[in-house]
């Protein structure tokens, strides 16, 4: 599955639609033999962690967008999806966002989340 910007910002907006915040969309496809994109995403609790993975679980299929593995559940303090090597996404509650920083990891990734809300 090739992922473009249209099908990115369908994505961000299915999490907007649970009110996530601090949304950072990263291309990889450079750097990275892992995954071409990662979403990093903050809940602002563990219940809000739940609602915006429940829901993405439910509308990624939807666009076309398989969700391979999930992990983090119940806890949600982390949610990891794997959604087949094209797009890994994290959601995160601020205090992990904050100690794991991983936008630091992907330091050399090209920042794309203000141009899937163009789409």
């Amino acid at each position: 599955m090739e992922l473009d910007l249209k099908k990115l910002g369908e994505v961000v907006s299915i999490v907007e639609d649970k009110k996530g915040g601090d949304i950072s969309l990263l291309d990889l496809r450079k750097i990275s033999m892992v995954s071409d994109y990662c979403l990093i995403v903050t809940g602002n609790t563990t219940t809000q962690v739940k609602a915006i993975t429940n829901h993405l679980e439910e509308k990624l299929p939807e666009i076309g967008i398989p969700v391979i593995h999930l992990e983090g559940l119940p806890a949600a303090k982390w949610v990891l999806m794997d959604c087949g090597g094209d797009l890994v996404i994290h959601v995160m509650t601020p205090d992990q966002r904050e100690f794991y920083k991983l936008e630091h990891l992907w330091k050399d990734a090209e920042a794309i989340v203000s141009e899937t809300r163009h789409c």
